[in-house]
């Protein structure tokens, strides 16, 4: 087996209620609790932003512009696995459309990550299927190859490894190491709730209180003139 053509067939999955342990919580909560530095690019955005993506990467090495491999990994992955798709950012030519989403939602799968373009896009705009990509092309793709299944892949300015766990919703994606994953989700799901509960304040009593602004403006020195 040669580095730039090989396909793993299996690898570890996360525990279903790890996953699950992500839903409803949105990914810029996530993102605040790892530093606000661990979100894919802001160029890979959702075609319908009303379907949200929670699932397990199954992650695609391809060459620009060619989606040989792609069409092998709708066969071999799992129900809850995300295809990510990693096209080294090219926008040359549509890696997928209509047809493939429909057969990836039709075989359990979580959705489809792409750094390169689609097609279709109305029709995809319309499934409640969550489809993400950096744009849009009528261009059809090669299928010559090579490629890798299943191994790290760069994508949006990430690594994304197979088994980690995506969550997507309008804002953006973000990929989660299984073993950070638990902990993760109790913090940003406390962390949600507290922005709840001061949207709750601002909505309905007018309080948003924040103490840190005047201590922040006085240790920096800013000067107020009337």
């Amino acid at each position: 087996m040669s580095a730039g053509c090989r396909i793993r067939r299996n690898f570890e999955r996360p525990a279903k209620e790890l996953v699950e342990a992500f839903r409803g919580i949105p990914v810029a909560n996530i993102d605040d609790n790892c530093g606000r530095i661990a979100a894919v690019d802001a160029s890979i955005f959702p075609l319908n932003p009303k379907a949200r993506l929670l699932g397990t990467a199954f992650t695609v090495n391809a060459p620009a512009g060619d989606n040989l491999l792609f069409h092998a990994a709708l066969d071999m992955a799992q129900p809850g696995d995300v295809i990510v798709l990693a096209n080294k950012g090219s926008m040359s030519r549509a890696l997928c459309g209509e047809i493939m989403s429909n057969y990836a939602k039709k075989r359990g799968l979580a959705g489809i990550i792409i750094d390169g373009c689609v097609r279709d896009s109305y029709t995809l705009s319309q499934m409640d299927f969550p489809v993400y990509a950096k744009g849009i092309t009528p261009n059809g793709p090669y299928k010559n190859g090579p490629g890798e299944m299943n191994f790290p892949v760069s994508f949006g300015g990430i690594i994304i490894n197979p088994g980690d766990i995506l969550v997507g919703d309008s804002d953006g994606l973000i990929a989660i190491d299984p073993k950070n994953a638990e902990e993760l989700a109790k913090i940003a799901k406390a962390y949600h709730e507290g922005e709840e509960n001061q949207l709750d304040g601002i909505i309905n009593r007018g309080e948003w209180p924040r103490p840190w602004v005047q201590d922040s403006l006085k240790k920096v020195g800013f000067e107020f003139v009337d």
